[in-house]
């Protein structure tokens, strides 16, 4: 039996704190997005100026960099790629992510690796030879292809293959959609989607008066893909990087994810993820931002029960504002609080989170106000308490909150 290889786990930064918060649990590769050009217009994304600082943070812990350059080039665009892909290799960008031939023709130019995006629609093994010869060292298979075709795409190209994992899913054809250009003038193919597909529709008599709402699903809002419960399948499939979507979502959201991909990665290479783990794990996944999971194209076209059933998320528990670190005593290792918004209690879980800091999940197991062990400090006054991660001063603190209702 061919000796698999552990898959590239791929994690999206959408800003610094973000970014801090992949590599921190565990990621070994980020993708990002300057301020131009990139599929996530509405990220804060990154200054072209900072990709050095940003390499040199990532190189720290041995995480690739992969800057997108992934959206539709516009001959007022040409001038700029020079700039940015030259930048790129400069500082050590390890991949540029595009599909726009031009983008694809400066890289070659350049000599700067390039993946295919899933923007390009790959979908067999002839397109993906193609871009091949191109050069690319690798590319990003459309979401519509099956498990087995993935398999075999591989096989008959022979080149990386990356495929989402975890994440947000469109209902047009590897995200190229109209929907949002044609209602509000923001084009999802330059990465300004203001995702109206969403929503729920209705029915409307243009003859009279009567409407009807559309169903009771959200026509077109697909779930997000979920694979923890089948990520053995993909490990055996060899597929070469496992990407998760989500450069518009949280610093929880991504740490939340990397997190339990990366334990799921490895404990199937220690030969112990086990169903039991893999059920925890979907549980884990649930507590933060989703709109219900799907398997995707995976095991074939998706069914009617693979659409949202509300708007917005399902996710299990929410974050509620707390305050702000005051300090942090490096020394004792003591976090010192102000509680501007909420009352905290010995017991509740928390997230800190802060561009340095990324994001951290943890329980309060003990607390002090002015020297004194309490059990719950109220709204307004400042506390201490032994924490032995570091965190930076205006770092912000929030509750995590059970959702009763979904």
């Amino acid at each position: 039996m061919t000796k698999l290889n552990k898959p590239e786990l791929l994690a999206p930064a959408g800003n610094w704190t973000m970014l801090v918060s992949a590599v921190k649990n565990g990621a070994d590769a980020v993708y990002l997005g300057i301020d131009k050009l990139n599929m996530r217009a509405k990220a804060k994304n990154f200054e072209l100026d900072k990709l050095h600082e940003i390499v040199e943070y990532c190189d720290q812990s041995s995480v690739d960099v992969h800057l997108t350059l992934n959206s539709i080039v516009f001959e007022d665009d040409l001038n700029q790629l020079d700039e940015i892909i030259l930048k790129a290799k400069s500082t050590g960008v390890e991949l540029i992510i595009c599909w726009d031939m031009a983008v694809i023709e400066k890289c070659i130019e350049h000599e700067m690796p390039f993946c295919v995006s899933t923007q390009a629609s790959i979908s067999n093994s002839q397109s993906a030879k193609l871009y091949k010869r191109l050069g690319a060292r690798r590319v990003v298979l459309a979401r519509e292809c099956t498990l087995e075709k993935i398999k075999e795409i591989k096989h008959n190209a022979d080149i990386e293959v990356e495929t989402f994992v975890h994440g947000a899913m469109c209902v047009a054809v590897s995200g190229r959609c109209f929907v949002s250009h044609h209602i509000f003038n923001k084009s999802a193919n330059l990465g300004e989607c203001v995702q109206p597909c969403r929503r729920e529709f209705e029915i409307r008599d243009t003859d009279g008066e009567s409407t009807l709402i559309l169903g009771e699903d959200y026509v077109m809002s697909p779930k997000d893909l979920c694979t923890i419960e089948f990520i053995d399948d993909l490990i055996e499939a060899g597929i070469n990087s496992f990407k998760i979507e989500g450069r518009k979502r949280s610093p929880e959201y991504v740490g939340k994810v990397v997190s339990v991909y990366r334990k799921a990665i490895d404990l199937y290479f220690e030969n112990s993820l086990t169903p039991e783990i893999k059920y925890e794990m979907l549980k884990e996944l649930e507590k933060v931002y989703n709109r219900g999971f799907s398997s995707g194209f995976y095991f074939g076209e998706p069914s009617g029960d693979d659409y949202a059933v509300k708007y917005g998320s399902q996710a299990t528990t929410r974050k509620t504002y707390v305050g702000k670190v005051v300090n942090y005593y490096k020394k004792s290792s003591i976090a010192h609080l102000k509680l501007e918004a909420e009352d905290l209690n010995v017991g509740d879980k928390v997230y800190f989170i802060g561009e340095t800091t990324g994001a951290v999940e943890s329980d309060i197991t003990e607390l002090m106000v002015d020297e004194e062990n309490v059990s719950t400090a109220p709204k307004g006054c400042e506390v201490t308490f032994p924490f032995d991660t570091i965190l930076r001063k205006s770092d912000k603190v929030y509750k995590i909150v059970e959702v009763t209702q979904i």
